[in-house]
């Protein structure tokens, strides 16, 4: 048996180039073009995935400015607040303030002396003995600056005495409990961290 496309009709020569023709398409499609064709529809998808990232991160960026202002104003209210609860005791300044706020009052500070430290959760409670000798209005006086003070600093167990050889300027004495507080930080930003 001997075929040959030569000894056929022409349109049957035609399809059955077209009929070839077809198959290797289809192959082609199917084997090669498909795949493709998946894998670019994924990587659509990707594409689209990022553009929405791009946007968002764009958008943020867009408020950078105002988070930048944000920051630098609460920064500024911590450091307002650390004035307020400083973050360690220091005796030295507090007893400069104590001694200022008391020659402005008119009053003299017979004895300053810490009393131990009582640990809360967030802060600690750092109270002092103090002793004045001075006149009710100059007591008046210092309470008055204390409460605009600074620092927090609350006053307790107030003992007043009357003088044995009161003068005007000198008439009693008063001890009492100066508290102040100190801010307890939960970490440390360099615990754990060896240099």
């Amino acid at each position: 048996m001997n075929l040959s496309l030569n000894k056929l009709p022409w349109y049957t020569q035609a399809g059955a180039f077209v009929a070839v023709a077809i198959c290797g398409v289809a192959a082609f499609y199917y084997l090669y073009a498909t795949p493709v064709l998946a894998e670019q529809a994924g990587q659509q998808v990707k594409l689209e995935a990022l553009r929405a990232d791009i946007r968002k991160g764009m958008a943020v960026a867009g408020q950078l400015p105002q988070f930048r202002a944000q920051v630098a104003e609460l920064q500024k209210r911590l450091d307002g607040l650390r004035a307020v609860l400083p973050e360690e005791k220091d005796f030295g300044d507090l007893l400069r303030s104590l001694q200022t706020l008391a020659m402005q009052s008119n009053l003299t500070i017979r004895l300053f002396t810490p009393a131990p430290v009582v640990t809360k959760q967030m802060h600690a409670e750092w109270p002092i003995n103090v002793e004045f000798d001075g006149t009710y209005h100059n007591l008046g006086m210092f309470f008055d600056r204390i409460s605009r003070f600074s620092r927090i600093i609350n006053i307790g167990s107030v003992r007043l005495r009357a003088k044995d050889k009161p003068d005007p300027n000198n008439s009693i004495q008063v001890a009492l409990v100066a508290t102040t507080f100190v801010l307890i930080d939960a970490v440390k930003p360099d615990a754990g961290v060896k240099k």
